[in-house]
């Protein structure tokens, strides 16, 4: 694509990004066959290859956007299937990250969209203020037929009914390996997870500590970013990213570690992006080696390997319907781990059609944009049921949640699963356990 940026808009690093990766594209349209909402709107500006028109112009005429531009902009789900299917290598997360932020810097949104893109900053990142958050919502549910904003009964209608207690084992320490030491890792324990299910971390620290993995909590990480930068708020996203990069660079520079472990695939996409996010700040060699030791739970499973499983357990043979959420698929390219370790402890895994497709949980992206949000849910949640599983897993909160939401299938976390083939506890979601339990420090 030719463009046509000055050498004055070039000195800006975003621009100068942006104008490599537009130059990439070659209009092919191979994005738009893997586009979620090309293939739910049918409209060419629903494309990543019609989002790329409107950027360019946007970005070279320097124009304030117009709310055309900016709604087909919002409607783009950042899943990234574009990238996994373009020929030409066109970073478009970049791109779209880069348009995001122009945007909330240079449009002025209506209000009732200014106050709600606010509430959801200063409230889904953290942890405390989510579990009062979501309380309130459990007790306006009954009353959501009143609101006149769909997406208002949105945020009410995806509250979970019960929500689990703060568990002890979020908080920053240290966790032992069982036997001798093979790793030191961080765990990144997020911030919607932690009050959303605790039971992804707990399990994942059980079955690293069995394999010999020392687990810290570092002291000083918190929320990746994520949330809030994919909403265009480079603020808020780079203060929380250089809080995650400051508490793990002092366990990297005290006892050391092997890796950044993440359990869920969204925050990971954000974390190995770090050295692309700070490349030109003070930071950048630290987040450029934070983003080196970032690895998805079944990365460093795969490279340790799974203790041999006992072919009688209880899990052996069950149907597992594997959910590949797009952060993890497309965002960090990790496609074989989860669905190899899952046959290797012995599941039948079933792999559901069109697997490439986002389910419509995006981050914040079924808060804002329900109505398309809901549609992928439901075409989502009918390829997953006709396999007829048992289980339903996936390695990403906000998968669980959406999928959750639309079947009666148990949505369980792969490390879950993961850990109970491996001398773990049953995940909680198959007991049928209606009622969270409180959670021991697992120290033991």
């Amino acid at each position: 694509m030719q463009t046509n940026f000055t050498e004055e808009q070039l000195q800006d690093a975003g621009t100068a990004t942006a104008n490599k990766i537009l130059r990439a594209c070659v209009h092919c349209g191979f994005c738009t066959a893997t586009c979620p909402t090309y293939q739910v709107l049918g409209d060419e500006l629903d494309s990543p290859r019609g989002r790329i028109y409107l950027i360019k112009d946007m970005l070279e005429n320097e124009r304030v956007p117009d709310a055309k531009t900016v709604k087909h902009i919002d409607r783009c789900l950042s899943c990234l299937a574009c990238m996994t299917t373009c020929p030409s290598g066109v970073h478009y997360m970049h791109l779209v990250d880069h348009a995001r932020a122009y945007i909330e810097e240079h449009y002025q949104r209506p209000w009732h969209d200014r106050a709600l893109r606010w509430m959801l900053a200063q409230v889904l990142p953290y942890p405390g203020r989510f579990r009062l958050a979501m309380l309130g919502a459990k007790i306006a549910r009954p009353f959501r037929g009143l609101l006149p904003d769909p997406r208002l009964r949105a945020m009410l209608e995806m509250a979970p009914k019960q929500i689990p207690p703060v568990s002890p084992n979020d908080a920053p320490q240290s966790f032992p390996a069982k036997g001798a030491r093979k790793m030191r890792v961080a765990l990144m324990t997020g911030c919607a997870q932690k009050a959303l299910n605790t039971d992804i971390n707990d399990a994942t620290i059980r079955l690293l500590r069995r394999l010999g993995v020392e687990v810290v909590v570092a002291k000083g990480a918190g929320c990746c970013g994520a949330l809030t930068h994919h909403m265009g708020r480079e603020k808020d996203s780079h203060s929380a990213a250089a809080a995650n990069i400051r508490a793990w660079m002092a366990e990297v520079e005290g006892e050391g570690l092997d890796a950044v472990v993440i359990n869920t695939s969204g925050c990971g996409t954000t974390v190995k992006d770090y050295g692309h996010m700070f490349r030109e700040t003070e930071l950048a060699a630290e987040a450029t080696q934070v983003s080196a030791l970032a690895m998805d739970i079944t990365e460093l499973l795969a490279k340790i390997g799974l203790p041999e499983v006992d072919p009688g357990h209880e899990a052996a043979g069950l149907r597992v319907a594997y959910h590949a959420a797009c952060s993890l698929q497309h965002g960090q390219k990790v496609t074989d781990p989860p669905k190899a370790l899952l046959k290797g402890a012995g599941f039948q895994v079933l792999l559901p059609a069109d697997a490439h497709l986002c389910c419509g949980s995006a981050g914040t992206y079924n808060l804002m944009q329900p109505e398309i949000s809901g549609q992928l849910k439901a075409r989502k949640v009918k390829t997953l049921e006709v396999l007829e599983p048992e289980v339903i897993a996936a390695g990403n909160i906000g998968c669980m949640m959406q999928i959750g939401s639309g079947t009666g299938v148990p949505v369980v976390h792969s490390v879950e699963l993961l850990d109970w083939a491996t001398g773990g506890p049953k995940p909680p979601a198959l007991t049928g356990d209606p009622l969270p339990q409180p959670v021991p420090i697992l120290r033991d």
